[in-house]
């Protein structure tokens, strides 16, 4: 028994992988692809992937929604997740590494259940609103530029139905959100929405030391 969440060196990170992680080859290449890539640290990690495709299918998922989709992992680990009706809407503005993501999900044989959408993230989603979509996703993964998380936030929270799950990435921020010599944009601007969902009553809330730090927040009715 232990009172203290385990740290996590790399010796025992491996034990997790070896022990636990059930990654189908094509996930695997898309990660090994993407590391030799640009900003290839900006992929989630396969254990927090797997994570996410469990959550999706405890909860049933059919509609989700993603807000940076970088090379297109974590929508693939959505995705497969989902049953075959199951849907993602994925926001990015770059072409460059959605053309990554669309490739593997041609190749997976869900291409034509993601809706990639090439705009600013906000105008999506305020647009997915005027349309009337509001309440009608059951997941929402936030993981794209930090000064606009709180407008994410928000927008995704009018989006999930009641009952429906909102994942925040990067939320401990490589340990800097800890740090108070650290008062850079995007620290301050993760810090600012931690604190805001510690006490925000419209979820239910829990913040997961997982990759980056993942925090979900449950939609209550």
């Amino acid at each position: 028994m232990s009172n203290h969440t385990i740290s996590m060196t790399d010796l025992l990170y491996e034990y997790l992988l070896d022990n636990s992680l059930r990654e189908p080859d094509l996930l695997r290449a898309l990660r090994e692809e993407t590391a030799g890539m640009p900003y290839g640290g900006m992929q989630i990690a396969p254990d927090q992937g797997q994570f996410m495709g469990f959550l999706v299918e405890l909860t049933g998922a059919r509609r989700a929604l993603e807000v940076g989709t970088f090379t297109g992992y974590s929508a693939l680990c959505v995705t497969l997740a989902m049953p075959p009706e199951g849907r993602l809407v994925a926001c990015d503005v770059s072409e460059t590494y959605t053309a990554v993501a669309r490739r593997y999900w041609e190749k997976a044989g869900v291409a034509d259940r993601i809706d990639l959408r090439l705009a600013p993230a906000l105008d999506t989603l305020d647009s997915l609103i005027r349309e009337g979509d509001s309440g009608s996703f059951d997941f929402a993964f936030i993981d794209a530029d930090k000064k606009n998380y709180d407008g994410y936030y928000e927008r995704a929270l009018k989006l999930v139905r009641p009952g429906g799950l909102i994942a925040v990435d990067n939320v401990l921020w490589h340990g800097a959100v800890a740090d108070r010599a650290a008062d850079d944009e995007d620290t301050e601007a993760i810090r600012a929405l931690n604190a805001k969902l510690k006490d925000d009553s419209r979820v239910t809330l829990s913040l997961v030391p997982i990759g980056d730090g993942l925090t979900l927040a449950r939609r209550r009715a």
